[in-house]
């Protein structure tokens, strides 16, 4: 990474609200399907570089937060959808994190390997819509006519329409700040897969 490790010995006041905010909220209760800290503490992954600036970092996991555990997207939706973004961004760590989750949100390896080669399919005809629409947007077709919007919105209803917008614009965010401070896929410190 291209921003220094922050362990927390070397965090001031906010870096420390922050650091409590991710790892004492919902992202650390429950079962963890990757790391999200290192062996010395410092915040693995985005939240590592969330943590340099906080004024931006807090809202940004705010915003991250309610995206994973908030909306009414179901497990698979919405891994399939953070697995569509990473494919189509390169993002090797929201890969190696999320398919870890998908594979607990009951992803199997054949639709991983999809998700991973931009094919993926599925009998679920709202799973199959949200995929596409989060594929349409990932290749800069947002703009949708009037017939577009209505079949979209007749497939998944406009709060599902919403969360999947706001889930790719987020993860988006997050694949752009992994590839331009070179965060990598960390190592396995034994977290449940």
């Amino acid at each position: 990474m291209r921003l220094r490790d922050l362990t927390p010995d070397q965090l001031d006041e906010e870096q420390r609200a922050l650091r409590e905010r991710i790892v004492g909220g919902p992202r650390g209760a429950g079962p963890q399907h990757f790391d999200l800290t290192t062996p010395d503490g410092a915040l693995a992954g985005p939240f590592g570089v969330m943590l340099h600036e906080p004024a931006l970092g807090a809202p940004l996991q705010e915003l991250g937060s309610a995206v994973r555990y908030a909306t009414g997207l179901d497990d698979r939706v919405r891994e399939v959808a953070i697995l569509a973004v990473a494919a189509a961004t390169g993002s090797v760590f929201e890969q190696h994190a999320h398919e870890r989750v998908g594979r607990a949100a009951g992803l199997r390896e054949a639709e991983l390997e999809a998700l991973a080669a931009g094919r993926f399919t599925s009998d679920d005809p709202g799973e199959q819509a949200s995929y596409d629409l989060c594929r349409r947007l990932l290749a800069g077709r947002s703009r949708l006519t009037e017939e577009e919007y209505a079949d979209v919105v007749g497939a998944l209803g406009t709060t599902t329409v919403t969360e999947l917008v706001v889930l790719v614009g987020y993860y988006r965010t997050l694949a752009q700040l992994l590839d331009v401070f070179d965060v990598g896929v960390p190592e396995d410190h034994g977290s449940a897969q």
